[in-house]
């Protein structure tokens, strides 16, 4: 067997030895110990935790890295709406591009290889920035896979060129449509819409959602009727939706398998949703986190997600996906092996799985491969781990050496 490279003593989920992994034109053509095999190179992993790479599925790149631009005062949502959109009627095309560019750097770095990427377009951001992340998405299509979803984020009925210029953004290389029902003055017909756009262009959909903590105040059911109704279980996600946190047991696990049935997908955003949610609580202050892991026992195919960088949404973050999952496992007090995979799971292959996109380290399968300093998912999630290095479809795309420390 001939290999263009061969990776030497990786671990990976579900195999108790190490293994060597064949690559031969982008793909994997073996996965077993000790191949023997002529290869042009050679790499080894020295017992490193191997895997396709993380997915995150709801980061927002147009509008990244502007806390000097914004004031937060508050720290309450509708802050975060007001200041950004004053921000963005400001940006340009190039600066867009510029900060989207960096974080898509430290996302690849952080081992992400895939991600769905919110772009607001709106009268105040014209397509300016749709424009440049179209851009790029292409300048980094050698290390990860960007999905471009356009983006209502202030509404939409109370805007009618919005729906145009949506409209216009899914026939110039959008890949989905997203809507924010909570920011219109008419929820039902704002959802109505973003589906009647999404049929006429064949494209899912993802909703921001229920970003409070009021379980009495929800557009989820008009959702759930219209995935129905336009047949598109299996193509709708919805995220935050924070005020699940708020339901006592039976009534989450009720409304969970409404979602479950009607074939919609849940994304988590901790970082987010912690720092926005609960203010005005002086004690007992809620986490406004939607318990992912809960829900799945549901039924509901779940995510955890990035969500905002250094803006008034989120004034922290580094794109890094073992981050978020620590996070997401810390806040939710989860010690049990079976919990902290599934973690994992929700910032890797299940976040895959939501985007439709084929995953998973397979013979015959892309050559995608992150390699953490961690032996499993499990301490992978529990340390944080950092990763070593990483390939796209064979061409390693970054390198992360591990640290030493330097005795005299």
């Amino acid at each position: 067997m001939r290999a263009d490279l061969v990776l030497r003593n990786a671990c990976i989920s579900q195999r108790s030895e190490v293994i060597d992994i064949a690559i031969r034109d982008g793909l994997i053509v073996e996965m077993r110990p000790e191949i023997r095999c002529h290869a042009v190179e050679e790499e080894d992993v020295d017992g490193k935790f191997a895997f396709a790479g993380f997915v995150d599925s709801h980061i927002h790149l147009d509008k990244a890295c502007i806390l000097e631009r914004c004031s937060i005062c508050e720290g309450t949502l509708e802050e975060a709406v007001r200041e950004t959109a004053r921000a963005k009627a400001g940006f340009s095309e190039e600066d867009v591009y510029e900060r989207a560019s960096a974080l898509v750097r430290q996302a690849i770095v952080h081992g992400t290889n895939r991600m769905r990427t919110f772009v607001e377009i709106d009268p105040r951001a014209g397509m300016r920035s749709f424009e440049a992340i179209k851009r790029v998405r292409e300048r980094y299509a050698f290390a990860i896979d960007i999905e471009i979803c356009a983006f209502a984020q202030e509404g939409l009925t109370q805007e009618p060129e919005t729906e145009d210029m949506l409209d216009e953004a899914l026939r110039a290389g959008a890949d989905l449509i997203g809507g924010c029902p909570y920011t219109d003055h008419r929820p039902e017909e704002h959802v109505r819409r973003i589906f009647a756009l999404a049929k006429r262009h064949d494209v899912d959909v993802d909703f921001h959602l229920d970003f409070h903590l009021d379980p009495a105040r929800t557009d989820l059911p008009a959702v759930i009727e219209a995935t129905r109704a336009n047949g598109y279980g299996g193509r709708v996600t919805i995220g935050h939706v924070t005020n699940l946190s708020a339901l006592g047991p039976a009534d989450r696990s009720a409304v969970g398998r409404k979602i479950a049935e009607a074939g919609i997908a849940l994304t988590v955003l901790p970082a987010t949703d912690l720092f926005l949610m609960g203010h005005g609580h002086v004690s007992n202050i809620p986490r406004g986190i939607a318990p992912a892991h809960l829900l799945s026992a549901d039924g509901v195919r779940t995510a955890i997600a990035t969500n905002n960088v250094l803006n008034p949404f989120t004034p922290f973050g580094d794109a890094s996906l073992a981050r978020m999952a620590n996070l997401y496992a810390n806040v939710m007090q989860l010690s049990r092996d079976a919990d902290i995979d599934h973690v994992f799971q929700m910032v890797s292959g299940q976040a895959a799985a939501i985007m439709r996109a084929q995953y998973g380290l397979r013979i015959g399968g892309p050559a995608d491969i992150v390699v953490l300093d961690a032996a499993d998912p499990l301490s992978a999630v529990r340390s944080s781990a950092a990763t070593l290095a990483g390939w796209k479809a064979g061409r390693k795309t970054f390198v992360r050496p591990k640290a030493r420390i330097l005795e005299s």
